[in-house]
């Protein structure tokens, strides 16, 4: 009997931290890798780095000076093969980062090619190998799935034109900045999450200096509930070409503005030389501007002859603003189930000034290589094998090559619309851009109405 007390009092606690874990492994990776997976990772890096490096074919043979001194020393008639040097191993809530130091005669495209080697060696979840400077990669280690359930991280890259809109399947962050990429190009198919990277990225800027116009022509019904932050707003062909006029015109009042104040002449310092607004002073730089375009294939529909010159001047005009107008603050963000030459005159060209792609489920190869087959043709494959049941996962490209696999966080509609409502007096005031100025509606006053109607009491 008092075998079976004995049992239970050291069973019962390791049953139920058993159980603990397992139920953190499901439901709180973060956790689980915090006490178990990291611990266990890290010995077992430390214990097989050498070998698993020699295995993989990430060595390289030692110098002639180091195997002089190895048989030296060691009276070994062999030197041993020389793997990257471990500079440092620092934990994360996500994984592990390992920052080595390459050896002579090897590229950071060595390591990629053995990323998935190296997972499988070390148990983790993913490898992605990032250089950081030449001669030096840093492995990028994750213990479980991040896009799962997505968090964004708490550090994150600050600045005025720069807003976290997505969480990379490194751990880190995708940051959407304007001032590094301008223009960017979201494609999805319906259900795939492109809604929900946009109501992202406008609940971030609306919590900054920035005046946000937007382009729905579907009614507005995607747009309209953000009408406290938003400068402009169309939501027909119509609207949206007049519009995109008076953006035009803001962009070359802008030019005429930075033209004047830089007034270069041979007393002109250095430093007051600028080509964009971000160089001039801060009270006379004029607030930047975000166009967001929910369908840009509704601005290229076209069932009249009318509307085909209607289409072909808006077209023209969206174009000057994507060639021109990152000097004087104006940035696109153009979303859309498709973006080809199909669509009409000057589709090909607009989307060549689209420097950031987002791709997200899509319905045929095809339009994913709309998307990335110019920049990362290697991202292609990725972004047509996105399961259906995950949305808001999509591939990131940009003009350097570089993509990874990212997932925007679940935020609702009603969420965005009070962020905006919340920042509505950060909303600028831009003549240019008054008449589409749309007209917020009013909070409501008063006691909420009863869902029931009373019914009179009858003797």
């Amino acid at each position: 009997m008092s075998d079976l007390v004995t049992l239970l009092e050291i069973g019962t606690p390791l049953a139920g931290t058993a159980g603990g874990l397992g139920y953190a492994r499901v439901k709180a990776p973060a956790v689980y890798w915090s006490l178990v997976g990291m611990p266990a990772t890290r010995v077992r890096f430390a214990f097989t780095y050498r070998t698993t490096m020699d295995v993989c074919g990430l060595t390289v043979a030692p110098s002639r000076l180091r195997a002089f001194v190895s048989r030296t020393i060691t009276r070994s008639r062999e030197a041993q093969p020389v793997p990257p040097k471990v500079r440092r191993v620092r934990p994360t809530s996500t994984g592990l980062r390992v920052t080595l130091r390459l050896p002579a005669g090897m590229e950071p495209a060595d390591v990629t090619a053995a990323s998935t080697r190296l997972r499988h060696a070390w148990g983790v979840h993913a490898v992605h190998v990032v250089e950081v400077k030449p001669g030096t990669v840093e492995l990028r280690m994750t213990g479980y799935d991040v896009l799962r359930r997505v968090r964004m991280p708490r550090r994150v890259p600050r600045g005025p034109m720069k807003v976290p809109v997505a969480r990379r399947d490194d751990g880190t962050a995708f940051v959407r900045d304007y001032r590094a990429i301008p223009h960017a190009l979201t494609l999805g198919a319906n259900q795939s999450g492109k809604s929900m990277y946009q109501r992202n990225l406008i609940k971030g800027l609306a919590e900054r200096p920035v005046a946000l116009v937007g382009i729905d022509c579907k009614r507005g019904v995607e747009q309209a509930p953000f009408a406290p932050r938003l400068s402009a707003l169309a939501t027909n062909p119509e609207e949206a070409s007049a519009l995109v006029d008076a953006l035009v015109g803001e962009m070359e009042d802008r030019f005429d503005l930075l033209k004047d104040y830089q007034g270069i002449t041979a007393a002109t310092p250095d430093a007051e030389i600028t080509s964009d607004i971000w160089g001039l002073p801060p009270g006379e730089r004029p607030v930047p501007i975000a166009v967001l375009v929910d369908e840009v294939a509704e601005l290229f529909m076209v069932a009249t002859k009318k509307d085909e010159e209607r289409r072909d001047r808006m077209v023209t005009q969206l174009i000057r603003i994507a060639q021109l107008a990152r000097a004087v603050g104006i940035y696109l963000e153009i979303c859309g189930q498709r973006f080809g030459s199909e669509l009409g005159k000057g589709a090909t060209m607009l989307r060549a000034q689209l420097t950031g792609r987002v791709v997200h489920r899509v319905n045929d190869k095809q339009t994913a290589e709309m998307g990335l087959a110019d920049i990362a043709p290697e991202a292609i494959s990725a972004a047509t094998t996105i399961p259906p049941d995950r949305p808001g996962v999509a591939v990131a490209g940009d003009t350097s090559g570089g993509w990874s696999r990212i997932r925007t966080p679940q935020i609702t509609i009603s969420e965005v619309a009070r962020a905006c409502r919340e920042f509505a007096h950060l909303t600028p005031d831009l003549p240019a851009l008054a008449p589409f100025r749309p007209v917020a509606p009013a909070a409501a006053v008063g006691s909420v109405p009863p869902l029931v109607k009373p019914k009179p009491v009858t003797e």
